[in-house]
């Protein structure tokens, strides 16, 4: 009998290898002159929506502990910059806020839900400075690196103009350094709740990311060698040639898997092939939402809908699996539909795993990005 490698390699395969030894299968401006308001407005551009939390009845509700972001706006000569307009801007819907430094050049947003913002300062006489994209996480008081402005050498406008697409490329490339105990790859999973939806060539990338990281090889190659010291699939035979065989329908499986599960499937029906971490809530909460998530995902459009992708995914790599696999182990489709049904029973423990103990063993997860 052979199961579906999940998509390369899925974290409860990654999981079983390191704890089993790798032998089981696979947010009100002061007063100021007009000028300085003019480019305010065009330092803060509408934003376009972005999704958002989406229950549907779903999910349970929880309330979310609000941060804070503060920081210091001084000049070139370390003096305190005053009256400076101070504006965030989440990427996602919520409206912009704007607020002046103090006399000690300070700043401060309350309040605050977790989100990707970027802050923008305009003060009379000095440069604009816009900051990078930066991660604020739930309750957290975000402190701003002091900030420097430059004296003028001639007014500029600067328009910051952020599409849904380069949000998710910042998204993805954060999600892109997500490793477990900073070495078995984790980029299928999200700290962002309202992350920007993919596109199909980001989903592809992202797949493609995976099937060629040096890790979703290796583990096919130690599977392959665990198999053929047992004989497993013994109509591979041994040798060269039947370990050979053996890495191949084992690096198969996750590839396999992988871009039909996480790309093309997720491309054709619109959804987002990602876990979105929730991190709050009771045990009981989190639990079921975990669960959840191997029959429920997000589409692109940012609700909550059946998760076709993964299933009908599941079911269509345990049936190419059979092509490639020894006569003597294919059994027809009753293997391959109890193997599909295991693979989605195992992508909610997978779930579970990453709800309550990926990201405490994890390295890479986006927290305090400097500017």
């Amino acid at each position: 009998m052979h199961g579906l490698r999940n998509p390369g390699p899925t974290l409860l395969t990654i999981l079983l290898c390191v704890m089993l030894g790798m032998i089981a299968h696979a947010q009100t401006p002061s007063s100021s002159s007009p000028d300085v308001t003019q480019q305010v407005a065009a330092l803060s551009p509408e934003l376009p929506d972005a999704p958002g939390q989406q229950s549907a009845n779903l999910l349970p509700s929880d309330p979310q502990p609000t941060g804070s972001i503060s920081g210091t706006v001084l000049d070139i000569n370390g003096a305190q910059v005053e009256g400076a307009l101070v504006s965030i801007q989440f990427l996602d819907a919520r409206p912009q806020r704007t607020i002046a430094t103090d006399a000690s050049g300070s700043f401060s947003f309350t309040a605050l839900g977790p989100g990707t913002f970027k802050i923008a300062i305009v003060s009379s006489g000095f440069a604009n400075w816009v900051s990078t994209a930066l991660v604020l996480q739930k309750a957290q008081s975000f402190e701003l690196p002091t900030v420097m402005l430059q004296v003028a050498s001639a007014m500029t406008n600067v328009d910051v103009n952020f599409t849904r697409y380069d949000i998710a490329e910042e998204q993805v490339s954060l999600e892109e350094k997500q490793r477990v105990l900073g070495v078995f790859p984790n980029f299928y999973v999200s700290y962002t709740w309202d992350a920007a939806p993919l596109t199909s060539g980001q989903k592809f990338r992202l797949a493609f990311r995976t099937a060629y990281d040096p890790v979703s090889i290796a583990i096919p190659a130690i599977i392959a060698g665990v198999e053929q010291s047992q004989n497993t699939f013994s109509g591979y035979g041994q040798g060269t040639a039947g370990y050979f065989k053996r890495f191949g329908a084992s690096y198969g499986d996750g590839f396999i898997g992988s871009m039909i599960g996480n790309a093309i499937l997720p491309s054709i029906l619109h959804q987002d092939p990602r876990y979105f971490y929730k991190g709050t809530g009771t045990i009981r909460s989190r639990a079921l939402y975990a669960m959840s998530t191997a029959f429920i995902c997000k589409g692109d459009n940012g609700r909550w809908q059946p998760n076709y992708s993964f299933i009908l995914g599941n079911f269509a790599s345990a049936g190419i699996s059979n092509l490639y696999y020894p006569a003597s182990d294919r059994n027809g489709a009753g293997l391959t539909i109890s193997n599909a049904l295991i693979d989605t029973a195992s992508g909610a423990a997978s779930s579970l795993i990453q709800e309550f103990l990926v990201k405490k063993i994890s390295r890479g997860i986006p927290k305090n990005p400097v500017p």
